[in-house]
């Protein structure tokens, strides 16, 4: 049997994931799983890199002892997020999270040099306050010295693989994941850079999924006792979630959901037009030169953080159990709202959203849990008829995917506020999705829409009517 390992890094947890392919379908086996998180170090929320490579290390460890040693791996984690190396190839400051608030206002100031529409026509990427080229700036303005002395920028996957490698390389999608690429090019933007003020010598090659990076470094051979070639997958994690929809025509829209909802569809161009900007639409990099013309919505994370807020007494599973028993419970936020982002307390911030805005302040678990999913559907809805009007056509159908696809309720709801199908599943679509872009690599399986078609025909999926 010939494996191939995904492993796939959220912000909250982390998994080894085996892939191979037997008696026609695609098999999935996780091997091993370990904790995630950001901490404050310095007054800054920040992720622990060396010691998500010490549990990447575990998980192959792991697949040692188990004795199902994979030919080759890949690495998927969330965007925007990087390191800046030194000469020596050391780490310089801390790596923030993209949930810090040290962007704050650094949107508005960039507009006095790029205006925003020109900014949108270059990189065709939504705005949001915590993209790269917003915390480039901030380091820029608040600690000069670090990017002075920055000889190479690599976001986290491609620290990742640097780790693993020795090769410096920035992957396709994530790295449009920055607003630095040029949606029409597929490179970076000089000029953008040079506006800015910003060394355009850091950055690296831009490689396409399904590239490889080289084998492990001879030490990392002889501590595993095994040899595996790197495949980049689509290092954004959405980007190898959105290559495991089953659906292959283009009456569907697709809804990665997970900590958060990445709703769109899937083009060969990018569309930059002011409609969508205003919108607040982005046309991310995709696997074989796709754009994902989609929306970024809060999803999942603010349920997450209700869970956490009322002390993980709850299991998500409970908490739609009682948000069933509270249907009637009217009242809606706007997830997108920045305030939502990373609050003291998220319960507390949702009551406020409704006291402010004149609606009934939740109160019981079940109201809180019930006004989450019914404003997530509620806004699911907005930008399908948002996507409806920019292509002017309607979309028959919905293809959640991801662990939220899960959610009967959410999905339900979906369903109903629509009045579409939807079709839920597969769940572990972006270890699926990073094990396909391998698969492809090594002429396994021709092509996408072939690989779609063995996805459809190996997980489940779930039908949810209007």
């Amino acid at each position: 049997m010939e494996y191939h390992l995904a492993i796939d890094i959220g912000a909250s947890s982390g998994r080894h994931i085996l892939g191979y392919i037997e008696d026609g379908k695609m098999k999935i086996e996780e091997v091993y799983r370990f904790e995630n998180g950001i901490r404050k170090i310095d007054d800054e929320y920040c992720w622990d890199l060396k010691g998500l490579f010490q549990e990447i290390k575990n998980g192959i460890h792991k697949c040692k002892e188990i004795g199902k040693l994979p030919k080759s791996i890949g690495i998927d984690t969330w965007a925007v997020d990087f390191v800046l190396l030194d000469r020596q190839d050391k780490v310089l400051g801390n790596t923030v999270a993209y949930r810090d608030d040290r962007t704050e206002g650094i949107m508005e100031e960039v507009f006095e040099t790029i205006p925003k529409d020109m900014l949108y026509l270059y990189t065709g990427i939504q705005f949001q306050r915590f993209n790269t080229i917003y915390q480039l700036m901030a380091i820029k303005n608040k600690k000069p010295n670090v990017l002075e002395n920055a000889k190479a920028f690599l976001m986290v996957p491609d620290y990742l693989n640097f780790l693993l490698t020795g090769v410096k390389a920035n992957e396709y999608t994530n790295a449009t994941s920055t607003q630095l690429v040029n949606s029409f090019d597929r490179t970076w933007d000089h000029k953008i850079l040079e506006q800015l003020g910003i060394d355009k010598s850091i950055f690296q090659e831009i490689r396409l999924p399904k590239a490889s990076l080289g084998n492990l470094r001879e030490e990392l051979v002889q501590e595993f006792g095994f040899d595996m070639e790197v495949i980049l997958p689509a290092t954004h994690d959405t980007g190898s979630a959105f290559i495991a929809s089953v659906c292959n025509d283009n009456d569907s829209v697709y809804l990665s959901s997970g900590t958060w909802s990445l709703m769109g569809v899937e083009n060969h161009f990018p569309i930059c037009v002011p409609q969508s900007m205003n919108y607040n639409f982005t046309n991310e990099g995709g696997i074989d030169y796709r754009f994902r013309f989609l929306k970024n919505i809060m999803g999942l994370w603010i349920i997450q953080e209700v869970r956490r807020n009322y002390e993980n007494k709850y299991s998500f599973a409970e908490l739609v159990i009682k948000a069933r028993e509270s249907e009637e419970f009217s009242s809606i936020i706007d997830v997108n709202n920045d305030r939502f982002l990373n609050p003291e307390n998220m319960i507390e911030e949702i009551k406020c959203y409704c006291r402010e805005t004149n609606q009934q302040v939740p109160e019981t678990v079940g109201q809180v849990a019930y006004c989450v999913y019914n404003s997530l559907s509620s806004s699911y809805k907005e930008s399908i008829e948002e996507l409806e009007e920019i292509f002017e056509k309607q979309y028959k159908r919905i293809n959640v995917f991801g662990g939220g696809c899960q959610n009967e309720l959410l999905n339900e709801l979906l369903a109903k506020v629509t009045q579409k199908e939807v079709l839920a599943g597969p769940v572990e679509a972006t270890a699926i999705g990073n094990i396909v872009a391998q698969l492809l690599s090594y002429e396994k399986i021709a092509n996408l829409e072939e690989a779609r078609k063995l996805i459809a025909k190996s997980f489940e999926i779930k039908n949810y009517a209007p």
